[in-house]
């Protein structure tokens, strides 16, 4: 039997690997779909997914010149199957900890009319105590400012 790209076809799962399944189509003919082509979603185990010996529709994706097929079960799905499945969406980006960026003047120290300078004073005083603090807690976790070798650092 000629296979022909983009042909849909039934073949019978005949095996399953780590990276995808061998499907042996009319006239004993087998080809195989990558673990990437089995379903719309994303496949950690191949088992879950398939069977040895069901019955499958595929697309015929490319014959190479030494006669191996590639075939995709998730481009066989009609295409109003694959409207109704759902899309996958942008999950929201990730924010950050209100913490670790300077949001400005949140206390009422400083005046909406306060001049450039003293808010850039006042990031300035932030940064130094959160800095200080950061260098107190790495001391802290190597060894309170010793090196490994018994001398100070």
């Amino acid at each position: 039997m000629q296979v022909e790209v983009g042909a849909v076809l039934e073949g019978k799962v005949t095996g399953l690997t780590n990276f995808g399944a061998f499907v042996e189509l009319e006239g004993g003919v087998t080809g195989m779909v990558h673990i990437s082509e089995v379903a719309g979603s994303y496949v950690n185990d191949i088992k879950d997914h398939l069977v040895i010996s069901q019955i499958v529709k595929v697309k015929v994706l490319s014959v190479g010149d030494d006669g191996k097929i590639s075939l995709s079960i998730k481009k066989a799905i009609e295409p109003e199957q694959q409207a109704a499945r759902p899309q996958r969406t942008r999950s929201a980006p990730v924010k950050r900890q209100s913490g670790s960026v300077w949001q400005g003047p949140k206390s009422t120290s400083l005046s909406e009319s306060s001049s450039f300078e003293d808010m850039i004073s006042k990031f300035k005083q932030v940064s130094e105590e959160k800095m200080t603090d950061i260098k107190h807690s790495n001391e802290a976790k190597h060894g309170g400012g010793y090196s490994r070798r018994g001398g100070k650092k």
